[in-house]
């Protein structure tokens, strides 16, 4: 079989390791594996597959990025761009695996209800995705976050500053939420459970008077900025696809601004932005990347179309696609409860 895969949307930590799982299996199979160039775009306009081979694939379990190369690219825009996706697919496929998060999978999802013989893989680092525990990238993303509030712990001690840090996660509070808690952040604003800025000028004005001369706020990039007082400019930027591009919106920086108009503390902002994305993944995205791209190809070997292995628990199971693109996994209340119970 002629196996191909791409990776769509935003690059995340683990990547690498689930296209290796993927060709490391296909390979033991007597199966070719055909590395589909910056995400749907290689299939839209002319076709830009070529085989990989093993060589391609040594080292790459613990490299970042994608070595296909991704883009975000609008199906839709020119007219017929998912037609000819499908067009080039029956030409030159015999399955393809398409590697990405909600946006990928509804189009996967719109793929195999019209034939395709498309199998998904969950990649986000927001960590959104119906249907799953586990998206690629996201444990890095944690560990990321976690990291920098040790570091930024130490100079916000140093000078009772408030440290306001804000990180990516789109509409869900998973990054902030997950990485905020093993940082040991003081306050952490989601958009799941919005709260006024009042609350959190009190929370910090309450640590003070308690002797704690600083604090680490984390705030979520997609928190609605009309809740703590904000607006919506207009002409916000987007990503080429009709998404806004959260981190334009500067909620971090307004969150500091409005501390420091309260007066008392002295505030800076940190913006983790791309780092959360970039470098070596960590340990357990290696190893989950690598299970959900080996049971993408048993699931292609096994003609099991139009399905997408998630993580439940400790196993991977096959879902439809349909489940993964529809819906968003939010931070639960109880998880948010056990954050709060440290603030």
């Amino acid at each position: 079989m002629r196996i191909g895969v791409l990776t769509a949307g935003g690059d995340a930590p683990g990547l690498n390791a689930a296209i290796r799982g993927l060709g490391q299996m296909a390979f033991r199979n007597g199966h070719e594996i055909i590395g589909i160039a910056n995400g749907w775009a290689g299939l839209a306009g002319d076709f830009s597959g070529r085989p990989l081979y093993q060589n391609d694939l040594i080292g790459v379990v613990g490299q970042g990025g994608t070595l296909l190369g991704t883009a975000r690219f609008d199906l839709d825009h020119p007219a017929g761009g998912r037609d000819q996706v499908l067009k080039t697919i029956s030409e030159h496929l015999d399955a393809l695996v398409a590697i990405g998060g909600d946006g990928t999978q509804r189009i996967s999802s719109w793929l195999a209800e019209r034939g395709a013989p498309v199998i998904g893989v969950p990649k986000t680092l927001d960590n959104d995705l119906e249907g799953t525990d586990y998206c690629i990238g996201f444990d890095t993303a944690v560990s990321i976050v976690a990291e920098s509030l040790d570091r930024l712990y130490t100079t916000a001690a140093s000078h009772h500053r408030v440290m306001v840090v804000e990180t990516m996660g789109r509409a869900t509070g998973w990054v902030a939420a997950m990485g905020g808690l093993a940082g040991g952040a003081d306050l952490i604003v989601i958009p799941e459970f919005p709260i006024t800025m009042d609350q959190i000028i009190a929370h910090l004005v309450k640590r003070r008077s308690s002797n704690n001369a600083f604090s680490i706020v984390v705030v979520a990039e997609g928190i609605n900025l009309e809740t703590i007082g904000g607006h919506e400019e207009a002409g916000v930027s987007t990503e080429g696809i009709g998404g806004v591009r959260l981190a334009t919106r500067g909620v971090g920086q307004f969150v500091a601004s409005q501390i420091d108009a309260h007066g008392g503390f002295e505030v800076r902002t940190t913006v983790l932005g791309h780092l959360q994305r970039g470098g070596s993944p960590t340990a357990y995205d290696r190893i989950w990347a690598t299970r959900v791209g080996a049971a993408a190809f048993d699931a292609v070997v096994a003609e099991q179309f139009g399905m997408i292995p998630v993580v439940r628990g400790s196993h991977v199971e096959l879902v439809p696609l349909s489940v993964v693109a529809n819906g968003q996994r939010q931070v639960p209340r109880e998880l948010y409860d056990l954050c709060a119970a440290f603030f």
